[in-house]
Parts: C-alpha cells; structure tokens; sequence
C-alpha cells in the first residue's frame, strides 16, 4: 500500500466485535468468499449487503515476485471497485 501513498502502518486486523454495536454501518461489503462465508450476516444497521467476489492474495502460490505481483493485481482490482462504487452512490 506504500506504493500507492497510503499509510497503513498503524492498522491491525480487526474483529467484528470491535465495530457491532459502536459504530453504525450502513453498507457491508464482502471481499473475498471465506468473508461471505463467515461474516455475520446480520448487522445492526445494515441496508445494504454486497459481495464483491476478488481473489484472496494469500491462498496464490508462487515465487515471492509473483505473490507480489498477484497482491498488486488485487489491491488494484479493490481500488477500481472501489471508485467505480463510490461514483454510483453520487
């Protein structure tokens, strides 16, 4: 993500229970299928549930140049989802 500007470096992983009940979400999106799988699918608040079905980097066997190379792709195909949703919701 440095690459692309963005600091990530104070970020961890989080669970659900930090988010359920404190913060309101309206939109939940699901990137990969383990996600849809098993994420709650019930979540105060929500309206809308979307998956967006991208594959998961870490399961990609293969030189560390082309797990680098297949964690770029994703990252971009996220990034391009991403802009393209938020020009839909304007």
């Amino acid at each position: 993500m440095k690459e692309k500007d963005y600091d990530l470096s104070a970020q961890h992983s989080k669970g659900v229970g930090e988010y359920l009940g404190k913060l309101l979400v309206q939109t939940l999106i699901t990137l990969c299928d383990d996600a849809e799988k098993n994420c709650p699918t019930v979540w105060p608040g929500v309206n809308t549930r979307l998956h967006w079905a991208f594959e998961d980097p870490t399961a990609f066997e293969g030189t560390d140049d082309q797990k680098l190379t297949k964690f770029r792709q994703v990252r971009d195909q996220i990034e391009q989802r991403v802009r393209q949703w938020v020009t839909e919701q304007a």
